[in-house]
């Protein structure tokens, strides 16, 4: 039975009913900040995180890149990774990947039945201790483990949900720890500082591990070292042990990494954005650290695979021509920060109007005004969450920004879609471009695939 993601096989009901149960448990924005459910979970299915070496990754951004990255090179190198990452796009499939494809509906529900009964006696002892349940993540993280050994894998690529100390992937012990770069997200669990939302998140550093890192700020870095010393593991450093640059190119960007242990020259990444060179250059030297401990190059043919097969699923990815439609995932500033350079650098757009629905926990004026000098008008909609910012809460901060002329109300995504490819249509260079939220991004995915803006390949 094939394992591609839109395989309608006889297993898609009680694929949905697998997330449906998963989304009775309490959702991934309440993250329980503790290990012990979910190393007694593991324990109990036999330990199934032990059965591969893991990466993983943490970060505030970039972390999806990366670790799509990352499976790509090694899957190039010949090898079958399991990649979990979060959240989904469109289904809950794409969250686990095995051999760079998501996890067939068949296999979704055998591993799901399997876990079943070790997650109940789990949750009846957490009960029976006036604690909450495992958490729907939680839960995942364990689904994921136990799918990956079920495959089997030959290593699994982990990104972190949250922080990463208490996360519930931090029950495996990575023998590399990836680290994208670290900036102000989710405060009100992390830390008001990037030095403390640094700490939490380098503790997904293991003894005598490798780490590699992005560039950081010196107050990120200080943690990240530190972290490093006291598990004498390595620390490899972005622009000072390894570094890249890049020139724009036809569909993509043309890639001269220099790792911690080869060059790699004129590698042809179809992927936009000078924050996605800075992924991959990390990616290539948290590759080389897992085959060869940073001493081994890589193979250029490797490499040049790796980065041409690599995709990035809403990250800057065209939905729609004529007109052209972009989505990108951005959801915080410094990921709209790295939109807007991204738009003035790759694309020549005359025009661009924007569609945004941002949540209601996020620094929506932050997002709004990093975007501001690249954007001709704001629509503004709701993000398809229970979480969604009101549409007149968001508008106001739009304006505020921008100024009223520039900013249209929309309060259902269809007519903000709508309005949007209208107002450009007749623009020789002009763009959609939708941020502000995955759930938002995810659903014009959707609408884009089932509308047939884009002719398929």
């Amino acid at each position: 039975m094939s394992d591609a993601f839109d395989d309608l096989d006889d297993y898609r009901d009680e694929a949905e009913q697998v997330v449906f149960e998963l989304q009775e448990r309490l959702g991934e924005v309440s993250p329980q900040p503790r290990l012990e459910p979910v190393r007694k979970a593991v324990e109990l299915l036999g330990d199934p995180h032990r059965a591969y070496p893991v990466i993983q990754i943490a970060g505030t951004n970039g972390k999806t890149s990366t670790s799509r990255l990352i499976d790509s090179l090694l899957r190039a190198h010949g090898l079958r990774p399991g990649l979990l990452t979060s959240p989904h796009l469109v289904r809950f499939n794409e969250r686990i990947l095995i051999d760079g494809v998501p996890i067939s509906d068949e296999r979704l529900v055998a591993n799901w039945r399997d876990i079943e009964p070790y997650l109940a006696i789990v949750d009846r002892d957490l009960e029976a201790a006036g604690e909450l349940p495992l958490t729907y993540f939680e839960a995942m993280v364990v689904l994921a483990f136990a799918a990956f050994a079920d495959a089997p894998v030959d290593v699994a690529v982990v990104e972190v949900g949250m922080g990463g100390e208490w996360d519930a992937t931090n029950v495996a012990d990575a023998q590399v720890a990836v680290f994208t770069p670290i900036a102000l997200d989710h405060q009100e669990r992390l830390g008001n500082t990037i030095a403390e939302i640094a700490r939490t998140k380098a503790g997904i550093i293991k003894p005598i591990a490798s780490v590699v890192t992005a560039a950081q700020t010196d107050e990120a870095l200080a943690e990240l070292r530190r972290a490093a010393e006291l598990s004498e593991a390595t620390l490899a450093v972005e622009g000072v042990d390894f570094n890249g640059s890049t020139a724009v190119g036809v569909g993509g960007q043309l890639l001269d990494v220099t790792g911690l242990a080869g060059r790699y020259a004129d590698a042809f990444l179809p992927l936009y954005g000078d924050h996605q060179a800075h992924n991959a250059t990390l990616a290539v030297a948290a590759v080389e650290s897992f085959l060869g401990g940073g001493g081994t190059a890589l193979d250029q043919d490797v490499v040049a695979e790796g980065f041409a097969t690599a995709t990035s699923p809403g990250r800057l990815q065209l939905v729609g021509i004529e007109p052209t439609v972009l989505v990108d995932a951005a959801h915080n500033p410094h990921g709209a920060e790295s939109l807007a350079a991204a738009l003035r650098t790759y694309f020549h757009f005359e025009r661009i109007v924007a569609v945004v629905g941002v949540l209601r926990d996020k620094d929506a004026e932050g997002m709004i005004r990093a975007l501001e000098p690249v954007v001709d008008e704001f629509v503004v909609t709701f993000a398809p969450s229970e979480r969604t910012s009101e549409v007149d809460d968001l508008a106001a901060i739009a304006v505020q920004v921008a100024g009223a002329d520039r900013v249209r109300i929309e309060p259902t995504i269809s007519k903000a879609l709508e309005v949007a490819r209208d107002e450009i249509r007749d623009v020789a260079k002009g763009a959609v471009v939708v941020f502000g939220s995955i759930t938002l991004v995810g659903r014009v995915i959707e609408t884009a695939a089932e509308e047939g803006w884009k002719p398929s390949t």
